[in-house]
């Protein structure tokens, strides 16, 4: 968390320079997007997928800090894991002239098209923690989720001693964060840890709440449980 979070700072400083020095690679030969003008003062639009989550809570105060000791401001959007509303809050941000944009996606695949649309207007834009399967991004921010996936898997296969019954709640479909700690898991579990059965693997969409029920109906059908990967 801490060095995603001064990464975070990077980037904000990062966006400062580009968004004063750079024009962003077109999309298409066709498209020549143009870059919005700037007025002197910097403002940085942040679209995160939800506020929902302790995680990103912090990721928005961490920006928030960051963005305070560069002087520049910035605006956050909260998309309340709704895509629709993401490629809202993305729109809107863009009729802003926002110098440029920091998206933490809800759906790798649905926010594409805004993505190209901040693309056209000359707006640069940076991923963080999920990535984009679409879209001029200059820089992605994250963690390696595939390495979190294994070492996760690592630790519970010791804690259970190599055997047993195990529960994997998975995270929002279409994002890379969940795709990725999901490869990293099961990769390590089938090789290197074979005496440990997964039993059920449900969606619970990276909310505590709904988590809770999920396990809840999974113990009904699979009470004896060693292990739960979340």
């Amino acid at each position: 968390m801490k060095n995603l979070l001064k990464l975070i700072s990077l980037v904000m400083l990062v966006s400062l320079l580009l968004a004063a020095c750079a024009q962003p690679t077109p999309t298409t030969p066709a498209q020549q997007p143009t870059t919005p003008p700037q007025t002197g003062e910097v403002t940085l639009g942040l679209v995160i997928s939800t506020l929902n989550n302790p995680f990103f809570v912090t990721l928005r105060d961490g920006a928030q800090k960051a963005a305070d000791a560069a002087g520049v401001k910035l605006i956050v959007v909260d998309a309340q894991d709704d895509s629709a509303k993401m490629t809202a809050g993305i729109e809107d941000l863009i009729n802003k002239k926002v110098s440029a944009l920091l998206i933490n996606p809800t759906d790798s695949d649905a926010v594409v098209p805004a993505i190209q649309k901040a693309n056209d207007a000359g707006i640069p834009v940076f991923t963080v923690d999920r990535g984009a399967n679409g879209g001029t991004v200059v820089s992605h921010i994250a963690s390696d989720n595939v390495a979190g996936g294994k070492m996760a898997a690592e630790f519970l296969c010791k804690a259970i001693g190599g055997k047993g019954k195990v529960v994997e709640l998975q995270g929002i479909a279409g994002t890379s964060a969940a795709r990725d700690r999901g490869q990293g898991f099961n990769d390590y579990m089938s090789a290197s840890c074979k005496d440990a059965q997964i039993v059920a693997q449900q969606t619970a969409d990276f909310n505590r709440d709904k988590g809770l029920k999920v396990f809840e109906n999974i113990l009904q059908a699979q009470p004896e449980i060693n292990g739960v990967f979340a």
